[in-house]
């Protein structure tokens, strides 16, 4: 039964995969989601149990990858969608996770005394009918009053404040820390954003091909060998297209600065 719900599943893809191609509908491309949401839900449901961000904001990222997918599959090369979309979909929720990934590393442990801290709270305020103090807290989850601080304190300072943070009363007017605290590095930060945006301009003027051999080694993690296979075309182009790509954004980039 299994077989022959797969097989229909991509007869289906490749049939609707065709009439978008032709027709670019943007409820064929619905539909398309909605057919291969499997894909993304296994992908979220693995991630969601290696990080602590929720599986639901997860699957939206993971959606995105698909819909990337969707729209650069070529049914000519005879790739199977489903092989063809994981990369991309598991590839969004990677750099989801990398930018929203905490700069301050919290044992696991700590992390789930924290969240179970938040039941035990709760239970307490009902039965004290007040707030719990640290000690009573420590003692319900069976740890040291010290720890429990510790672990209160490396929560509350994992994300760190933002430069842009504002700060000041309505009489003095509002600034932000970054101006309060001079910092070299914020320039640097401010640079390295001003990079980013020089080097997406550039990436758009490069011929299709190589901007695509230069998303798939650099935006997706796949191995040349790999992107080779999916362009169906020989190890030593990808490896000549990546060096050509690269050598024409550092033109463009050392362009722009004149």
């Amino acid at each position: 039964m299994s077989t022959t719900l797969s097989h229909s599943l991509k007869n289906d893809s490749l049939q609707l995969l065709r009439e978008y191609q032709k027709s670019r509908s943007a409820a064929v491309r619905n539909e398309l989601v909605k057919l291969n949401f499997g894909l993304v839900r296994k992908e979220a449901h693995y991630w969601s149990n290696q990080c602590s961000e929720s599986y639901e904001d997860l699957l939206q990222v993971g959606c995105l990858g698909l819909i990337r997918a969707i729209e650069r599959f070529e049914i000519c090369k005879g790739h199977a969608f489903s092989s063809f979309a994981l990369p991309y979909i598991r590839g969004e929720i990677q750099h989801y996770l990398r930018d929203r990934g905490s700069s301050v590393r919290i044992p696991r442990r700590w992390l789930t005394l924290q969240r179970q801290a938040q039941t035990v709270t709760r239970e307490l305020q009902e039965d004290l009918h007040r707030q719990p103090t640290d000690a009573e807290v420590a003692a319900a989850l069976g740890i040291s009053a010290p720890e429990w601080q510790e672990i209160k304190l490396a929560c509350q300072n994992r994300a760190p404040l933002s430069l842009d943070t504002p700060m000041g009363d309505e009489e003095e007017g509002s600034t932000c820390l970054g101006e309060l605290v001079p910092d070299p590095r914020y320039r640097s930060f401010q640079l390295a954003q001003e990079d980013q945006i020089r080097l997406q301009q550039a990436l758009v003027q490069l011929e299709k091909r190589t901007r695509e051999i230069l998303e798939f080694v650099f935006l997706q993690d796949l191995t040349q060998k790999e992107v080779a296979e999916r362009l169906d075309i020989s190890v030593v182009t990808v490896s000549r297209r990546v060096k050509k790509g690269l050598d024409s954004l550092k033109q463009l980039m050392g362009g722009s600065n004149d």
